[in-house]
């Protein structure tokens, strides 16, 4: 009998919406509505999208001693500078393993007296078990299991949330902050996965319905689905972990450098001291063996994950990790792993669809710009 699958808060409003439910990391998750990728995509792009991303793994990480102990423990799991977030802000990181590899990547917020950590659906009872393994000592690790998570992107999210909760104006970027709305506590920090402006927002499961209902009433918000998420990503360069990412994948070699602060590499306060230290710290030093890089097909055909890549002299390189059609670009996109001599911009590559090898250019990413606000 096939595993049956958790349902979200909102499940009846997807199935009352139209959604197309399909099986995702052990969910039944909505992967469209009546309205279709194409067109949830552009309207994420030009107005605001709401997505439910109650599958994601919410956790408070609470000081048995103090803040600071908390943060070098949680620091001393991944090459990212816990210590130096301040109150109030959120950060991207990664549990990385003795290779160098990644276990799963993440965000978290120092919210004062304790850190609140997001982690993917599909890594998240292995998260958990990951931190109660390594901070026992130091912390509580208590799973957040009665709040769902909302994500509301576009470059009219701010518009449609500040008429419920007009303080998230005022919030930039990676701000995170607890806010009242009907009586109760919102977590709502400014990101997303998208590439656009945006807010999460975790919701106690009894309000969830309420204030998903109430977003969707604004005229700039419409329900979107798992496909129209995975196309942005796509577009905005963002790592899917699980494709893009993996145990195998070290940051550095991935493009996540950006997310390994100054404190961390040789010679900063607090360099090393994190699992897969020497991997990571070489390939800093000295440039990986293989890089992910933006691709771009000519002609309008997509090159889909497993895609092999090719140089055009018949040399295999690597493979397509993510790929698919950009709405946003009104052209197919893909990303994935070279050998790093071939991972400049502007290098014409091959890839292999259907028995063909068809040309495709190494771009920058990201494919479509960002919008965030600073």
């Amino acid at each position: 009998m096939a595993e049956e699958l958790l349902r979200l808060g909102l499940h009846d409003l997807h199935v009352a919406l139209g959604g197309k439910m399909v099986p995702f990391a052990g969910y039944d998750m909505p992967v469209q509505y009546p309205a279709g990728v194409m067109k949830e995509h552009l309207h994420t792009r030009s107005a605001a999208g709401l997505f439910d991303v109650s599958h994601m793994g919410q956790v408070i990480l609470r000081p048995k001693t103090s803040y600071q102990d908390l943060a070098l423990a949680f620091e001393a799991l991944m090459p990212v500078d816990v210590l130096g977030v301040a109150q109030g802000r959120q950060r991207y990181g990664m549990f990385t393993n003795e290779t160098g590899g990644i276990l799963d990547d993440l965000m978290f917020a120092n919210r004062g007296d304790h850190i609140f950590v997001v982690v993917n659906a599909a890594c998240k009872t292995a998260d958990i078990a990951h931190l109660q393994a390594h901070l026992s000592d130091v912390a509580q690790v208590i799973p957040v299991l009665d709040r769902g998570l909302l994500a509301l992107q576009g470059p009219q999210a701010e518009a449609a949330l500040a008429r419920h909760i007009p303080a998230v104006a005022a919030m930039r970027f990676m701000d995170v902050a607890i806010l009242p709305w009907q009586g109760v506590d919102l977590w709502i920090s400014r990101s997303g996965y998208t590439g656009e402006d945006g807010f999460e927002i975790s919701v106690p499961d009894a309000q969830l319905r309420a204030f998903a209902e109430a977003l969707l009433a604004e005229p700039e918000v419409m329900p979107i689905g798992l496909g129209a998420r995975d196309s942005l990503r796509l577009e905005a360069g963002l790592c899917l972990y699980g494709h893009d990412i993996d145990t195998t994948t070290s940051p550095v070699e991935a493009g996540l450098t950006w997310a390994i602060q100054k404190a961390r590499r040789t010679g900063g306060t607090r360099a090393g001291g994190f699992p897969g230290e020497t991997r990571i710290l070489q390939e800093l030093a000295e440039g990986p063996e293989r890089s992910r890089v933006g691709l771009r097909p000519e002609g309008r055909a997509p090159m889909r994950e497993h895609t092999d890549l090719f140089a055009p002299d018949g040399t295999p390189l690597g493979q397509v990790t993510s790929g698919g059609f950009g709405p946003s670009v009104n052209a197919p996109i893909a990303m994935g792993y070279v050998a790093t001599a071939f991972a400049k911009p502007g290098t014409a590559l091959e890839g292999e669809v259907r028995g063909k090898r068809l040309p495709v250019t190494v771009t920058a990413m990201p494919f479509q710009p960002t919008t965030y606000k600073r």
